[in-house]
């Protein structure tokens, strides 16, 4: 006789929408990944992806940047409009201006054409990984509070002092939570690095993402909340709130 009481359910799969409009790369992805207990679902365009995104939020997106309906870039900005979900771009574009302008506009790590398929999926989960130890615990319901703005790190979601909201991507997200839990202290670039998510393949990749910080907080007749310490790191300049 099963007992009931100590029956437990198995954990959900992780699942991954994937978009590429070469299906042997989707495929080779979603092989991969039905290794390490994660589901993959592929999309050939960027619509169908966005349509599917209305009705479900997966765990990760892997887009590919040459997409016939829409250029890739204009879908992570589409995607990062709506929800915080890592994105990770796969690209035969290789040249570190495309790195840059990737993570520019939300993705939260680049992966260049030919790929080894079990590489995508370590990064997968060290992204969300990272984004998991962030928000275990008690401190999962807290939220920042600063010259009328709101942070809340569960949902990586950035309210503005007129309610407007916006989802950072989990480099971006880890990155304020450790300025605004040090309000008025300098830190370091390698601190900094080590709790935005290192990325060994691009050595900018912490300027770039401060960048995106500095324009989402950017505000006429409004000092600087990130100010650079030349020589030194950051510095969140404002005093912060937090509350549960």
């Amino acid at each position: 006789m099963i007992d009931l009481q100590t029956r437990t359910t198995p954990p959900a799969k992780l699942s991954v929408f994937i978009v590429d409009d070469e299906p042997e790369i989707g495929q080779l992805l979603q092989e991969a990944m039905s290794q390490f207990d994660m589901t993959g679902e592929i999309f050939s365009t960027a619509q169908s992806m966005l349509t599917a995104l209305e009705n479900t939020i997966p765990d990760a997106c892997i887009v590919d940047l040459g997409l016939p309906d829409m250029e890739g870039m204009a879908l992570i900005n589409e995607i990062r409009r709506k929800s915080s979900v890592p994105i990770i771009v796969l690209s035969a574009r290789g040249h570190s201006t495309d790195r840059v302008m990737g993570l520019e506009l939300g993705a939260d790590d680049y992966v260049v054409k030919p790929f080894d398929p079990r590489e995508v999926v370590a990064r997968i989960r060290s992204i969300l990984r990272r984004s998991s130890d962030r928000t275990a615990g008690p401190a999962a319901t807290d939220q920042a509070s600063f010259e009328g703005w709101c942070y809340r790190p569960s949902s990586h979601c950035l309210i503005s002092p007129e309610g407007e909201e916006t989802f950072l991507s989990t480099g971006e997200a880890t990155l304020l939570e450790a300025l605004l839990r040090a309000p008025k202290r300098v830190l370091t670039r390698d601190y900094l690095l080590e709790h935005g998510g290192r990325d060994e393949s691009l050595d900018r990749s912490i300027d770039v993402r401060i960048s995106r910080l500095r324009k989402k907080l950017n505000r006429k007749n409004e000092a600087a909340h990130i100010r650079t310490i030349y020589g030194s790191g950051y510095m969140f300049a404002t005093g912060v709130t937090w509350s549960t």
